[in-house]
């Protein structure tokens, strides 16, 4: 499929309209993190005004759209980061054409088709074409899911491969076909793979994606531990498709109020026989107050951490982390923590 226009998004958007207008869409979370030198972005947006105390990925943001060229962005004005308003703003001044898309304040599947319609109609196409392109990724979102089992179910896959392909859903890694190609490489290789030991800790990670995760998949392993839940990301990819777009993003719970999000979590922590839970917030986020929520409706031990502008775990978390693993072998391990895997 030949490229179009670039569009950044500044989180998980609709991005079937996206595709279905010809714009390619580039996720500019993944493309800050995965830069080789994340610091020297930072530097970017800090000496373009962005305050030290703003959070990181803001100013990673604006300054890949600096340095890339992007001179449009849908930003997510609704369901997301409340820094994303004064954002715009900003992008607006350097002369960058921006695109406000706001979720529904619940997951009503009317509501979220209206928002989808007008998203559409912004954007120079229908929705039937973007319910199209719907059909055309369902391949790819089928690979995702059957990776995410992988992971769980069979413990042939990694918390860091299950976090890396499941984070790049929000785009595609800007190529909807190359990524199905990809992922199909990935899910026939750990097919055939040994199965990691029974005996390992079982983790969940909530939160957005961290900053140091490139870290944090590994380290704990090689702590014993593996993380079989990685609840943000797993959204990115749509675990519940529904029948139509406006299901499918109703369904997606993180621009949500958080009992949706509960809701899936619990349900995930049981079936997949978490042990304990990371959580992740980033410094400077409204989102870092749902930590007090998410310890009292979740009964399982919780490790809360966070992140901003290290992209590597410093000697603090490493013993942290440490300490909470000790916790967890120390602890009796929930009903059917051994249970066999299916095969």
């Amino acid at each position: 499929m030949e490229m179009g226009r670039r569009i950044g998004i500044t989180a998980t958007v609709p991005v079937e309209v996206l595709l279905a207008a010809g714009y390619q869409p580039l996720d500019l979370n993944n493309l800050f993190i995965n830069d080789p030198d994340p610091e020297r972005l930072l530097g970017i947006a800090e000496r373009d005004g962005f305050p030290q105390n703003c959070c990181s990925w803001i100013k990673g943001i604006y300054a890949v759209c600096m340095e890339r060229g992007i001179d449009t962005v849908l930003c997510v004005t609704s369901g997301d980061c409340s820094n994303t308003l004064m954002l715009m703003e900003v992008l607006k001044l350097k002369g960058l054409e921006t695109v406000p898309f706001a979720f529904p304040e619940e997951p009503d599947p009317g509501r979220m088709r209206q928002c989808l319609e007008s998203l559409a109609q912004r954007l120079g196409t229908g929705l039937a074409s973007a319910e199209g392109m719907r059909t055309r990724l369902k391949n790819s979102r089928r690979l995702a899911h059957r990776l995410d089992e992988l992971t769980w179910r069979q413990g042939r896959v990694s918390g860091w491969e299950n976090h890396l392909w499941l984070v790049s859903s929000s785009d595609f890694n800007g190529d909807f076909q190359a990524y199905e190609q990809g992922l199909a490489q990935v899910v026939a290789q750990a097919e055939r793979r040994s199965p990691y030991p029974d005996d390992m800790l079982r983790l969940a990670y909530i939160g957005v994606p961290a900053v140091f995760a490139r870290d944090l998949y590994p380290f704990v392993e090689r702590y014993g531990a593996r993380v079989v839940f990685n609840e943000t990301q797993r959204q990115f990819a749509m675990p519940r498709p529904g029948k139509s777009l406006a299901e499918q993003y109703s369904h997606y719970t993180y621009p949500y109020p958080l009992i949706h999000r509960i809701a899936d979590i619990r349900r995930e922590l049981r079936r997949r026989r978490v042990d304990g839970v990371i959580h992740y917030v980033q410094a400077f986020c409204h989102r870092g107050i749902a930590d007090i929520v998410f310890r009292h409706a979740i009964d399982l031990p919780m490790l809360t951490v966070e992140g901003n502008d290290e992209f590597t775990l410093s000697q603090h978390l490493r013993t942290r982390l440490e300490a909470f693993l000790d916790l967890l072998r120390r602890s009796p391990r929930p009903q059917g923590a051994a249970a066999p895997k299916s095969r």
